[in-house]
C-alpha cells in the first residue's frame, strides 16, 4: 500500500496520452512534485509549479544515468514511455524489433534499476508499469516485449518488496490514445487507466486489470492455448 500524498513522482513519456493522463492524476491525489519526463521536455505544459520537466530518453543508459542524478527524491515511478511497431517476429525488419524492445523492456528495467535504489534510499514507494492485455496474447512483436516487461515486474516485485517498494503492473486492451489511433474496437479512456492503476498502487494490489478486453483475457489464461488463439483449432 502506497499513499500517494506527499510523494515524489516521475512519469516517463509524460509530454501526451497516458502518461499526462497520469502527471494530472498524481497531481490530484497529492502528490508534491512530478518529474515529466520525456526525451524532449520542452514539449511538456508546466502550467502547474509541482511539474518538473525532464530530459530522459529510456533507451539511452547515459539519459537515464542523468535523470536519475537529478530527481534524487523520487518515490513513486511510472514506467509508462513506449511504442507500436508489431513486427512479424518470423519475418519482421529486425531492426525495428529491437528498437520496440529496447522501448519497451530494456526501458523500463533500465529505468528500473537506476530507480531502485532512490525509492529504497527515501523510505520506499511504488513503480508502476504499463504492460497490456497483449502481455498475455500475442499479436507480434510488441506482444512480445509487453510479456517481456511482465515476467520483469514479476521478478522485481518479489526482489523490491523487502525494501519497501511496491510494483504495479497495468494490463489493458486499445486505450483511447494517439498510439491507438488506427485500431478498431473499444477503448478504454486514458483517465480510467490511470485511475484504477493509482487505485491498485493506494489499495496494495500488484495488477490492474482495466476494461473488458484484459479481463476476459485474463479470465482464459488458465484454459488450453487454443481458447485464446481459435484459429489453431482450424
Amino acid at each position: 500500500m502506497t499513499d500517494i500524498t506527499g510523494r515524489v513522482a516521475l512519469v516517463t513519456g509524460a509530454n501526451r496520452g497516458l502518461g499526462a493522463a497520469f502527471v494530472a492524476a498524481l497531481l490530484e491525489r497529492g502528490a508534491t512534485k512530478v518529474y515529466a519526463a520525456a526525451r524532449r521536455p520542452e514539449t511538456i505544459s508546466a502550467g502547474d509549479p509541482r511539474v518538473v520537466p525532464l530530459a530522459l530518453d529510456v533507451t539511452d543508459a547515459d539519459s537515464i544515468r542523468r535523470a536519475a542524478e537529478i530527481a534524487t527524491d523520487v518515490t513513486i515511478l511510472v514506467n509508462n514511455a513506449g511504442i507500436a511497431v508489431n513486427e512479424s517476429l518470423v519475418t519482421g525488419d529486425l531492426a525495428e524489433i529491437h528498437r520496440e524492445f529496447d522501448t519497451n523492456f530494456w526501458g523500463p528495467v533500465l529505468v528500473t534499476r537506476a530507480f531502485a535504489p532512490i525509492l529504497e534510499a527515501n523510505g520506499g514507494g511504488a513503480i508502476v508499469s504499463m504492460h497490456s492485455a497483449l502481455s498475455w496474447l500475442a499479436f507480434g512483436s510488441y506482444s512480445a516485449t509487453k510479456a517481456a516487461l511482465w515476467s520483469a515486474s514479476n521478478s522485481a516485485r518479489v526482489e523490491l518488496a523487502p525494501a519497501g517498494i511496491q510494483v504495479v503492473g497495468v494490463h489493458v486492451g486499445y486505450v483511447d490514445t494517439d498510439m491507438a489511433a488506427d485500431a478498431e474496437g473499444v477503448k478504454v479512456p486514458p483517465r480510467q487507466v490511470v485511475d484504477e492503476a493509482l487505485d491498485t498502487v493506494q489499495e496494495g494490489g500488484a495488477e490492474a486489470i482495466v476494461g473488458e478486453v484484459a479481463q476476459q483475457v485474463k479470465a482464459h489464461l488458465h484454459e488450453d492455448v487454443r481458447v485464446l488463439y481459435p484459429q489453431l483449432a482450424r
